[in-house]
C-alpha cells in the first residue's frame, strides 16, 4: 500500500481519503488480531478469571467473611467471559495493533522510518507489558484497601462486570501509559520531538504524571500514587537521555554546507 502511494505521489502526500482508508485497514488488521487473541482468552477464561478475583478470596479467607463476584443477570456471566477473553486478545496482540498505530502516524515510506517502527515496537511491547504487570500486582493492596470499609460480618458481593471493568481498565491504563516514553523517543528519532523541548518541558510532563497516578490509583494513600508514579518519571527522563543520544548523533552526521554561522543567518 505505502508503495502503491510511492508510485501516485512521489513526494508521498496523501489525500484524506487515503487517510481514511489506511486507518480503517489498520483498526481491521487490530481488530482481527485482538479476536484472534481473545479465541486464546476464551480457552483459557477459567485461570484468566481465577487471577483476577484472586485479590478477593485471599480477602475473604484472610477475613473470614464472604467476598466475591455476583452475577445479577443470565446474560451476566456470558458477557464477562467475554469481555475477559478480548482484554486477554488485547494483551497478546499487543506487537499487531501498537505496529498499526506508528504505521498511522508515521506511514513507514522511507527505509528509516520502516527501522524506526521496527524499534519502536521492539521497546514498546516489553514496556506495555511491564506496565500491566505492574498494575496487576498493585490491585490485591487497591482491593484490600477499599473492602477494608465493610463492617464485620456484613456480606460484601461485587457486581462481576463492575469489579472486572474496574480491574481491566486499571491494568490497561497503566500498560498504555508506559508506553509515553516509547512514543517521545520514536518521534525524537524522526526528527519531530527534539530532546531539548522535551528537557524543558519536564516540569508539566511530571506533573502530568503525578495527576494520572494519582486519578488512576484507587488508594487514597499518597504510597501508592508515588509507587506507581515513579518508574514513569524515571522512564520520561531515560527518554530525554536517548533523545539527547539520539540528537548528538544527528549533529556529527549533519552536511557541513547546512551549518550557517550566525552572522550569515541574521543577514538572511
Amino acid at each position: 500500500m505505502p508503495s502503491l502511494r510511492r508510485q501516485r505521489d512521489p513526494e508521498g502526500r496523501m489525500s484524506l481519503g487515503d487517510h481514511l482508508r489506511e486507518l480503517r485497514n489498520r483498526i481491521t488488521i487490530s481488530a482481527i488480531a485482538i479476536v484472534i487473541g481473545g479465541v486464546v482468552g476464551w480457552v483459557y477464561y477459567e485461570r484468566v478469571i481465577a487471577a483476577l478475583t484472586k485479590p478477593l478470596t485471599d480477602l475473604a479467607a484472610q477475613r473470614h467473611s464472604v467476598v466475591n463476584i455476583n452475577f445479577a443477570g443470565m446474560t451476566d456471566a456470558f458477557a464477562l467471559q467475554l469481555t475477559t477473553s478480548l482484554f486477554v486478545g488485547l494483551i497478546i496482540a499487543s506487537p499487531i495493533w501498537l505496529f498499526q498505530i506508528w504505521g498511522f502516524i508515521v506511514p513507514g515510506l522511507t527505509s528509516k522510518e520502516k527501522l524506526v517502527a521496527r524499534l519502536f515496537v521492539v521497546a514498546a511491547v516489553p514496556l506495555f507489558l511491564a506496565g500491566c504487570f505492574f498494575a496487576f500486582i498493585m490491585v490485591p493492596k487497591a482491593v484490600a484497601v477499599l473492602l477494608g470499609f465493610t463492617p464485620t460480618g456484613a456480606y460484601n458481593l461485587q457486581d462481576g462486570s463492575q469489579y472486572l471493568n474496574f480491574v481491566l481498565k486499571f491494568i490497561v491504563a497503566f500498560g498504555c501509559a508506559f508506553l509515553l516514553p516509547v512514543f517521545l523517543v520514536a518521534l525524537n528519532l524522526i526528527g519531530v520531538l527534539p530532546a531539548r523541548t522535551m528537557l524543558k518541558g519536564w516540569r508539566p510532563a511530571v506533573m502530568i504524571i503525578l495527576v494520572f497516578a494519582a486519578i488512576m490509583t484507587p488508594t487514597p494513600d499518597a504510597y501508592t500514587m508515588l509507587f506507581l508514579s515513579a518508574p514513569m518519571v524515571a522512564l520520561y527522563f531515560a527518554s530525554v537521555g536517548v533523545a539527547f543520544l539520539v540528537d548528538r548523533r544527528k549533529d556529527e552526521h549533519k552536511p557541513d554546507w547546512l551549518e550557517v554561522p550566525d552572522d550569515q543567518a541574521s543577514s538572511l
